[in-house]
Parts: C-alpha cells; sequence; structure tokens
C-alpha cells in the first residue's frame, strides 16, 4: 500500500481515529489490499452489549479497482482458549463480479418535507456475493381453520453477506455521509461490465 497516497493516508488516519487496535486492523487491511489503489472505505467502529459485557468490534470496507475487501476485528474476553483477552482478525477478498447485489436502505425523518440532499438519520448497508444464504422456513398452511393436512414448508431465501447499519445519533453525520459514498461507489463499480 503506497503510503503516498491520499487515499491510502485518509484510511490509515479513519482506522486510527476509530481507536480500535488501529496498528492490528491496519496491518491487516493493508496487507489484503496490497498494491491496488483504493477508491473508497468506510471504517465502522462499534460497541455492543453481551450480558454483562461490552465488546468492541470494528469493520473496514475498501474498494479498489478489482476487489471489495471486508475486514473485521472482535475483542474477546480471556476464556477457556486463551488467559488472556485476545482480538480475532479477518479479511475477506471479493472480486467485483462476485457481488450480487448491493442494498441501501435510508431511514429519513418527517418524509412529507424531505429536501433531495438531506442526510438520512440512519443507513443500513447489505451486500451480498454468494457465501451465506440464510433460509426461514415455517410449517405451510391453507386457508381452512380446520384442516389439519401437512401442507409441508415454506420461507424464503436471503443472500446478505454483510449488513452495516450506521445512524447519525451513534456514529456521526461524517459516517453516515461515508457510508452513503462508499454504497454509491461499489454500486457503481458492480455496474461496470468490466467486472
Amino acid at each position: 500500500m503506497a503510503k503516498t497516497s491520499t487515499t491510502t493516508q485518509g484510511l490509515r488516519a479513519a482506522i486510527e481515529r476509530s481507536g480500535y487496535y488501529p496498528a492490528l486492523v491496519a496491518e491487516a487491511v493493508e496487507a489484503a489490499i496490497g498494491g491496488e489503489a483504493i477508491r473508497s472505505y468506510l471504517v465502522h467502529q462499534e460497541t455492543t452489549f453481551d450480558a454483562n459485557e461490552v465488546r468492541r468490534h470494528v469493520t473496514v470496507l475498501v474498494l479498489t479497482g478489482n476487489r471489495f475487501i471486508v475486514s473485521h476485528t472482535d475483542e474477546q474476553n480471556a476464556d477457556t482458549t486463551s488467559p488472556t483477552p485476545y482480538a480475532t482478525t479477518s479479511t475477506e477478498s471479493v472480486k467485483l463480479g462476485r457481488i450480487s447485489s448491493v442494498v441501501v436502505s435510508r431511514v429519513v425523518a418527517n418524509p412529507e418535507s424531505y429536501a433531495p440532499g438531506t442526510l438520512p438519520r440512519e443507513v443500513v448497508l447489505t451486500i451480498g456475493w454468494g457465501a451465506v444464504a440464510r433460509i426461514d422456513l415455517e410449517p405451510a398452511a391453507c386457508g381452512d381453520p380446520n384442516c389439519e393436512a401437512d401442507h409441508g414448508y415454506t420461507g424464503n431465501s436471503t443472500a446478505d453477506d454483510l449488513s452495516l447499519r450506521v445512524s447519525e445519533a451513534g456514529d456521526g453525520p461524517e459516517t453516515v455521509r461515508q457510508a452513503l459514498a462508499f454504497a454509491q461507489s461499489l454500486s457503481e463499480a458492480t455496474a461496470d461490465p468490466a467486472h
């Protein structure tokens, strides 16, 4: 990763601003990017509550000319496998041609007075490339309330390899803007017939 690139420096600065093991996260992301130029990126640090524990994780999304890179880092408390707390970092590199869907859901307040360009209150970015599919099944039924026949099952299959939610209240307006910009860049890249 060329250290002179403005986009590369911006990515590094965003990882450092997240405050979440920046050296570890940056090394994993830079190794996945290799020498490719960065077209767009999004860094999202999130804190969750699990029973009485607070857990943090960071997701870094990077778009290059040929690939979509996802890096995810979680911290774990000491457990039976490790006497000390530890972090797990994974990266996945997806060829742009494999991305089958980019879904952007926007939540806006007072839609009756919406003005173009107004920042949504919340954005959910869902990206599918076929690595993960969820199947939801339920018993099928007919319209007869007295029917006791077995009608099998009905359901649906959803491909959502990655779903990322950002909100103005929780993440700030700049993160919402960055999520929208990244989604637009990714959508445009996947529409390119060269991929």
